[in-house]
C-alpha cells in the first residue's frame, strides 16, 4: 500500500464543516467512489462535535440534507419572521403558511448538523484527515499537489476549497467590505415567548436577530466594534437590560444570557475557479449574517457543484459551475449587503430610516415583492 506522502485522490475538498461533507456525500450518490473522494479538516472531530455555534438553516437546505440522509436533526423550526425597524413606523412578516411548508427555516447548533453527516461519511467509508492544513499548493496542468502542515504530500486531480473562517482572519478578495460592525452572540431566554417566531431588529448600529432555539433564542446582535467592546464588558444584568432596551417588550422581560462572544463582520467574495481547483461556501464568500445565508447559500454550491463534476468532464465542469451559479450568488449578495449597509448607515430618527421603515411596511402590501424575497430566503436558485 503506497504511503499518504504519496497518496492520489480523484477528489480533495479542503474544509470538513457541512458544505464540505455535504458535498463529499453528493458525490457519493452521484457515482464517485468513496476512495477517490478525501476530505481534509483543521479541527479534530471532538472540537466539531462540541460546537455549540447556532447556524441558521432554510428550508431548502433542509431539502438538500434530507436528499444525503442527513435529516432529521435536533433543530427548532421558524415558521414566522418578524422584520421590523427599531424606533420607526413598518413592519414584514414573512409566515410559512403563506407557502404551504412547514418551516422557513430551522435553528440548529453547528454541532447537531455535522454529527448525521459524520456518521454518513463514516458508514460510506468515506476518509477525513484530521487535524491537518494545506500549506502550500502546487498546481499542474494534469493535477494538484497538495503539501500538509504535517509534512506530508497528496496529488489530486481537483482541489475543492471548502473552509469556513471568519472575515477579520481572510486574506482580501476581489469583492471586500469592511461593514465595521461586530457580531455579539449568545443564548438567551425571556418571560415571554411567541413559539417559532423569529425577529430580525434594524437598530441605529445595525441588525438585531432572536431566533427561536431550544428554551430560548440565539441571539445575533450586530453593533459597531467599540460597542461590542463594551457590550461584552458589562455583567450580565447591565447586558440584560441594554439588550431589553435595544429589542424592547415583544417577548416580556430578558431573563437570562449565556456567555457572549464576538466576531467581526464583513463582505468577502471571489467568484472563479483554475482548471484544477474552486472554492465554495465561506471560502469563495463571506457574508454579513443580516439574512443568515451563509451555510445556505456554501449548500446551494455544494449542489451544483457535485452535478457538474458528475456529469462533465474536469476541463468544462468547473467552468460551468461558475456559470450556474453566477445569478444566486449574486443575488444572496446583493440583498445581504444592500440590508447590512443601509440599515445601519442613518441614525435612528433620521427621514432615511423613516422611508427605510416605511419600505418594510410595503413589503407586506405588495405580495410579489414578498414572496421573491421568501422565495431567495428560502431557496436561493440552484
Amino acid at each position: 500500500m503506497a504511503s499518504l506522502a504519496h497518496m492520489h485522490k480523484h477528489i480533495v475538498i479542503s474544509g470538513a464543516g457541512p458544505v464540505g461533507q455535504t458535498l463529499a456525500l453528493l458525490l457519493h450518490q452521484q457515482g464517485i467512489a468513496a476512495s477517490d473522494i478525501l476530505l481534509l479538516d483543521a479541527k479534530t472531530s471532538e472540537q466539531v462535535r462540541q460546537d455549540a455555534r447556532s447556524i441558521a438553516l432554510s428550508f431548502g437546505s433542509r431539502q438538500i440534507l434530507q436528499s444525503v440522509q442527513a435529516w432529521p436533526i435536533k433543530a427548532t423550526r421558524i415558521e414566522q419572521i418578524h422584520v421590523s425597524r427599531r424606533g420607526n413606523f413598518g413592519r414584514s412578516l414573512i409566515a410559512a403558511a403563506d407557502y404551504d411548508l412547514p418551516a422557513l427555516g430551522y435553528v440548529a447548533r453547528y454541532g447537531d448538523i455535522i454529527a448525521p453527516l459524520q456518521q454518513l461519511l463514516a458508514q460510506h467509508k468515506i476518509s477525513i484527515k484530521r487535524p491537518t492544513q494545506i500549506s502550500a499548493i502546487d498546481e499542474q496542468h494534469d493535477q494538484v499537489t497538495l503539501s500538509l502542515t504535517d509534512g506530508e504530500k497528496i496529488s489530486a486531480d481537483i482541489l475543492i476549497q471548502a473552509e469556513g473562517g471568519i472575515f477579520g482572519e481572510q486574506a482580501q478578495r476581489d469583492q471586500h467590505h469592511d461593514y465595521q460592525q461586530t457580531a455579539v452572540i449568545a443564548h438567551i431566554t425571556t418571560s415571554q415567548t411567541i413559539p417559532h417566531r423569529a425577529f430580525e431588529r434594524f437598530t441605529e448600529q445595525g441588525p438585531l436577530a432572536l431566533l427561536p432555539q431550544e428554551d430560548g433564542y440565539a441571539l445575533v446582535w450586530c453593533v459597531r466594534p467599540a460597542t461590542a467592546a463594551s457590550l461584552l464588558a458589562l455583567d450580565d444584568a447591565a447586558f440584560k437590560q441594554a439588550l431589553q432596551e435595544a429589542f424592547g417588550g415583544r417577548l416580556g422581560t430578558i431573563l437570562s444570557s449565556s456567555p457572549r462572544h464576538a466576531y467581526p463582520l464583513g463582505l468577502n467574495a471571489q467568484n472563479g475557479a483554475t482548471a484544477r481547483s474552486v472554492k465554495i461556501g465561506n471560502a469563495a464568500q463571506t457574508l454579513h449574517p443580516v439574512a443568515g445565508q451563509g451555510l445556505n447559500l456554501g449548500l446551494r454550491d455544494a449542489v451544483v457543484l457535485a452535478k457538474c463534476l458528475t456529469r462533465e468532464p474536469i476541463a468544462s465542469a468547473l467552468n460551468t459551475f461558475i456559470a450556474l451559479r453566477q445569478a444566486d450568488r449574486k443575488a444572496t449578495i446583493r440583498i445581504t449587503d444592500s440590508m447590512a449597509k443601509i440599515f445601519a448607515s442613518a441614525p435612528d430618527g433620521s427621514l432615511t430610516q423613516s422611508v427605510l421603515g416605511l419600505g418594510l411596511g410595503m413589503i407586506d402590501l405588495v405580495t410579489p415583492a414578498k414572496k421573491l424575497l421568501a422565495e431567495q430566503m428560502m431557496f436561493g436558485w440552484r
